[in-house]
């Protein structure tokens, strides 16, 4: 059975998760995520990727609790952690567009994305408290950025937040009236599309940098970045060009 759908239009990929209504992610469905994302790394004409729920009811429930016993688990657990890996180091910039339901392994799929954007009648939230377990990824995540306290509520309390909450918190980048996910999608993919790719992508290696090191060493990885890389980018020359002779930029996606 096909769980997950792929589809490009342009710069833009839109990955789907096919089990609605509430695209619960099983082993199977998240090894096919894993696999779809790892293509995706070899195109390099790719500025934006997509992640979707399908049915419109749920961006995805979570993790199958069939997969939370014992002899099953550490599949479940390898298949997640490989999947969210797969996602954070894809060159794209990566958006978990979410209507609905956004829970326990399904709203850590969503936060390891670049951003997240949500509808108003969203609901985020990590139950996995109430079934006398916690999420890892989460834990790994939110911390850094929410701070341990919040991150510590979240997953300590079990209870959902509104999308409105997520968005105060910086879980969420842009909120959405309900209803519309796939206009702010077109929106969204429309102003990173009209970008620079390869520029996108350098963007994407920085921003983790500071992210992940230490700010001495996020700086010497970001120069390095600009002088190793965005200086053999074409569409370096052509932007400045572009704004010193008063025109739109031609980008040439290299």
């Amino acid at each position: 059975m096909q769980t997950i759908s792929y589809a490009r239009d342009g710069r833009t990929g839109t990955l789907t998760l096919d089990r609605p209504p509430l695209n619960v992610l099983d082993v199977a469905a998240l090894t096919a995520l894993r696999d779809a994302v790892g293509e995706l790394a070899h195109d390099r004409e790719l500025a934006v990727v997509f992640v979707r729920g399908a049915g419109g009811r749920a961006f995805s429930a979570g993790t199958a609790i069939q997969d939370h016993t014992p002899d099953r688990v550490p599949a479940m657990l390898a298949a997640l952690r490989e999947t969210v890996v797969a996602l954070r180091a894809l060159p794209a910039i990566t958006v978990a567009a979410v209507g609905g339901h956004c829970l326990g392994g399904g709203m850590e799929l969503a936060m390891a994305c670049d951003l997240v954007i949500a509808t108003e009648d969203s609901r985020f939230g990590q139950p996995e408290v109430d079934l006398g377990c916690f999420p890892p990824v989460a834990a790994a995540l939110y911390p850094a950025r929410l701070g341990p306290g919040r991150a510590l509520e979240l997953l300590a309390g079990g209870q959902p937040v509104t999308a409105g909450r997520a968005a105060e918190l910086g879980l969420v980048q842009r909120l959405l009236p309900a209803g519309r996910l796939d206009d702010g999608c077109a929106r969204l993919a429309a102003e990173l599309g009209g970008k620079s790719a390869p520029v996108l992508r350098l963007i994407k290696r920085a921003v983790a940098a500071g992210r992940d090191l230490p700010f001495a060493e996020a700086m010497a990885a970001t120069e390095r970045l600009y002088l190793d890389g965005l200086t053999e980018v074409a569409d370096m020359s052509e932007g400045v060009a572009a704004f010193l002779e008063k025109r739109r930029p031609e980008w040439r996606h290299r």
